[in-house]
C-alpha cells in the first residue's frame, strides 16, 4: 500500500476528525485513524464507537488496502511540517514509512480489519439543511443544554421535524431555547435527540461548509453528509419533555433594552453577587431599568441604571446572571425584548432585529427567589 498526498491538506483532514477520538479509550484501537486506500480515493475514520467522522481526500496511488495509524503521532508529525508532498509506504514488519523533502519516518500500524465498522442505518428517513442553518441552529441551542447524567434526553438537542418547519430545543430545566425554521421544511414528521459531542464536532466543521448537509435518520442513529465528510452517531434513547408545556403564554410585562448594554451591565454586576447563586436583581418602572446585586458575605454590591422601554406593572425579578449572559451573547440583535408575567415565573428572551428571513428565536430563563 503506497499513496502520496500535501501534508497541509491531510493535517487539516486528520484535525477535523481527530476531535471524535477520546482520551482515554475501552479499546486501544480507537487510539488510531483508519486509512482505507482504493487507488486514489483515501477515506479516513475516527471513531469512539458511539460517534464515527470520516472524511474522503483525493492521493495519488494506483494500490488499496487500509491500516490504522496512532493519531497523536501522526498529528504530532504533520504540525511541523510545511507544506510539502509526503508518501505513505507500507513495509513487511508491520511499519508505515512516511517520506518527506526532509527525511524519514517509521511509524508502527495495526491491521484495518480490527476498526469497528460504521453503524449502518436501517430505512432511514431524509432531510436537506443548508450547512449555514444547520450550524447556526446548534450553535443557537448546544449551550442550553444540560449535564445530568440522571436526565440523559436533556443533555442533548432536540430535532424536531415536520412538514412546516424544522425546530431545534434545548433545556437543562433552568433555562430553554427554541429555534426555528419555517423557510425550511420536511418531507414527513419527525423527532430525535441528538447528542452533544457530534454536534460540537458537526459545528467545526459546518463553518468550512458551503453545500447543503443531508441528515438521514431513524429511531437509534443519525448520519450527516456534506462536502467530503460523513458523520454517524447514536441517538439519545429517551422521550422529550414536552417544552412547550413551561414556555408561559400571558406575560403582560415587556421590558426593551440594548442587548450589547444590558449584557455588559449584566457582566459587571454579576462580579459583584453571591458565588454560589450569581444572583443580580433587575428592577424596572417606566423608562428605567435598574440592574443590582450583593454579596451579603463579603459586603460586595453593585447598582447600574440602564435607559430602556418598559410596558407593564413596576416589578422586581432575579436571575441567574450566568444564564442570562450566555442567553444575551448568543443573540445577534441590536434589542431584545424580555417579556414577565410575575417575579416566580419565567423571563422570555427573543431578538426584536437581526433574525434572517424564516427566523424564530425564543429563550426563556427560569427566575432566582430573591432575598429582600
Amino acid at each position: 500500500m503506497k499513496f502520496i498526498t500535501s501534508s497541509s491538506q491531510l493535517l487539516r483532514q486528520l484535525q477535523l476528525l481527530g476531535g471524535v477520538i477520546n482520551n482515554n479509550n475501552t479499546l486501544p484501537i480507537l487510539d488510531n485513524f483508519l486509512f482505507e486506500l482504493k487507488q486514489n480515493e483515501l477515506k479516513i475514520s475516527a471513531s469512539d464507537l458511539e460517534t464515527t467522522i470520516s472524511s474522503t481526500l483525493e492521493v495519488e496511488s494506483e494500490s488499496s488496502g487500509s491500516i490504522a495509524i496512532s493519531a497523536r503521532l501522526l498529528l504530532d508529525t504533520l504540525k511541523t511540517f510545511p507544506n510539502q508532498p509526503l508518501t505513505f509506504k507500507t513495509e513487511d514488519n508491520n511499519t508505515v514509512e512516511i517520506s518527506s523533502d526532509q527525511g524519514k519516518y517509521d511509524m508502527a500500524y495495526f491491521n484495518g480489519d480490527e476498526f469497528p465498522k460504521t453503524i449502518s442505518l436501517e430505512a432511514p428517513k431524509t432531510t436537506t439543511i443548508p450547512a449555514a442553518i444547520l450550524g447556526n441552529a446548534i450553535s443557537k441551542t448546544i449551550f442550553a443544554t444540560g449535564n445530568d447524567d440522571l436526565r440523559p434526553v436533556m443533555s442533548g438537542v432536540f430535532f424536531q421535524f415536520s412538514t412546516d418547519n424544522l425546530t431545534f430545543v434545548a433545556t437543562d430545566a433552568h433555562k430553554l431555547v427554541k429555534y426555528t425554521r419555517t423557510d425550511i421544511t420536511a418531507n414527513e414528521a419527525a423527532e430525535f435527540i441528538m447528542p452533544k459531542k457530534p454536534l460540537n464536532l458537526l459545528r467545526g466543521v459546518l463553518s468550512e461548509a458551503s453545500l447543503d448537509v443531508s441528515i438521514e435518520y431513524n429511531d437509534t442513529n443519525a448520519r450527516f453528509l456534506f462536502d467530503n465528510i460523513v458523520l454517524t452517531c447514536r441517538l439519545i434513547d429517551g422521550k422529550y419533555p414536552n417544552y412547550d408545556a413551561v414556555i408561559p403564554k400571558e406575560n403582560p410585562n415587556k421590558l426593551t433594552v440594548d442587548r450589547a448594554s444590558f449584557l455588559n451591565s449584566t457582566k459587571r454586576v454579576s462580579i459583584f453577587s453571591s458565588k454560589t447563586t450569581h444572583q443580580i436583581r433587575l428592577k424596572m418602572a417606566g423608562t428605567e431599568l435598574n440592574i443590582s446585586a450583593e454579596d451579603i458575605d463579603y459586603s460586595n454590591k453593585a447598582d447600574e441604571r440602564l435607559n430602556c422601554d418598559y410596558q407593564g406593572d413596576d416589578m422586581q425579578i432575579g436571575f441567574n446572571s450566568r444564564f442570562l449572559t450566555e442567553m444575551l451573547s448568543n443573540l445577534n440583535s441590536e434589542e431584545v425584548l424580555i417579556e414577565m408575567s410575575l417575579p416566580n415565573r419565567a423571563g422570555i428572551l427573543t431578538p426584536v432585529d437581526g433574525n434572517e428571513e424564516g427566523e424564530q428565536i425564543t429563550m426563556l430563563v427560569m427566575p432566582v427567589m430573591l432575598n429582600s
